[in-house]
């Protein structure tokens, strides 16, 4: 759903950009609660990974592919705000070195696919994990529900973007019907990796799952049927684990997705742009202003292997993620851990 440049009119391109940035400086505050010393060296992991899934492109209709857009993931797994950060720098590497998405577009495509999947499922999220059964299981159902929704949100909000200010007059109506009925079918396969990518990490590292926090209660001691004494039923506070092996298998699994298996995602346009060629949406597209980056459209310049150079392509894009994303948020912690020293500072002058 990467909106490309003369979709959208100026005024309404600048305004969703000022929308972008906001939620952005919000999204950077909240971060600071929501990571600690355990998850923020995941957080860029997360980016990484939504990019490399991105590239593979699942079938979902004749002609017509979809891919994961990784919003209720991101939330899921390492917060909300934390989650509108990851996205963010996804479809901005993925503008500037693969030309995907436009650039006057940006704050079009985070808006919608950044800040709308991310509130939308996180929201849903919470509320089916308070009413089901406090579980694992709880987790991984109300994930897929949640991601399934965001979809359909997402395409719905690019919808009233296109009846404030698209540059082509087409019925509402139409647009409306063919964006949410084809994603739709693309949301059942967000829900479907996205389910997936939470329960598989809830098995090997629960700690690690932001939306899984607190969902286990404390086991109750009782002696002859009646509870033992508090502090000598408690347990041994569990060792720290090492987060190395998982970040290691978690960024290879990346890279494997990026460099190899996207060679064998389907070539059939996207949701947008089969309903933009359609509808006749995209009459005014303006070329991506670096669209002859020598990373553009996914492939290295100059390699004439279709294979190699789109899996090179994958593997700097997964590099680049990870490096800009871990650097986002390494800054982002440390700028929460200085705030009690300068607070003591503050309260004892």
């Amino acid at each position: 759903m990467h909106v490309p440049d003369g979709f959208i009119d100026v005024p309404v391109s600048l305004a969703t950009g000022a929308v972008a940035a906001g939620a952005v400086a919000v999204s950077l505050r909240g971060a600071r609660r929501e990571l600690d010393e355990r998850t923020a060296p995941l957080a860029g992991l997360v980016a990484a990974f939504v990019f490399a899934v991105q590239m593979l492109n699942f079938p979902v209709a004749a002609g017509t592919s979809g891919h994961l857009l990784g919003g209720a993931l991101a939330a899921i797994l390492v917060g909300p705000y934390t989650g509108v950060l990851c996205i963010s720098v996804v479809l901005l590497m993925q503008g500037i070195l693969f030309a995907d998405g436009g650039l006057t577009a940006l704050g079009v495509n985070i808006t919608n696919m950044g800040v709308v999947t991310t509130v939308v499922s996180y929201v849903l999220f919470r509320g089916l994990v308070r009413v089901l059964p406090r579980t694992r299981r709880s987790v991984t159902v109300s994930s897929f529900v949640a991601a399934l929704v965001s979809v359909p949100a997402a395409a719905f909000a690019f919808t009233l973007m296109y009846a404030v200010g698209g540059t082509t007059d087409i019925p509402l109506g139409r647009v409306l019907s063919a964006m949410v009925g084809v994603h739709v079918l693309i949301g059942i396969g967000e829900a479907a990796i996205t389910a997936l990518t939470v329960g598989a990490v809830i098995a090997v590292r629960p700690d690690l799952v932001y939306g899984a926090r607190g969902l286990t209660a404390p086991l109750k001691l009782r002696v002859g049927g009646e509870p033992a004494d508090p502090q000598l039923a408690a347990p041994a506070p569990a060792p720290a684990r090492s987060n190395r092996g998982f970040w290691a298998a978690g960024l290879v699994t990346a890279l494997v997705l990026a460099g190899f298996v996207s060679y064998y995602a389907s070539a059939s346009p996207d949701g947008l742009e089969k309903v933009a060629a359609d509808q006749g949406i995209d009459r005014k597209t303006e070329p991506h202003h670096t669209g002859d980056s020598p990373l553009a459209d996914y492939g290295v310049k100059d390699v004439s292997d279709a294979r190699l150079s789109g899996g090179l392509a994958g593997v700097i894009g997964v590099g680049a993620t990870v490096a800009v994303g871990s650097g986002v948020f390494w800054a982002v912690r440390r700028r929460r851990t200085a705030q009690p020293a300068e607070t003591a500072i503050s309260g004892g002058v």
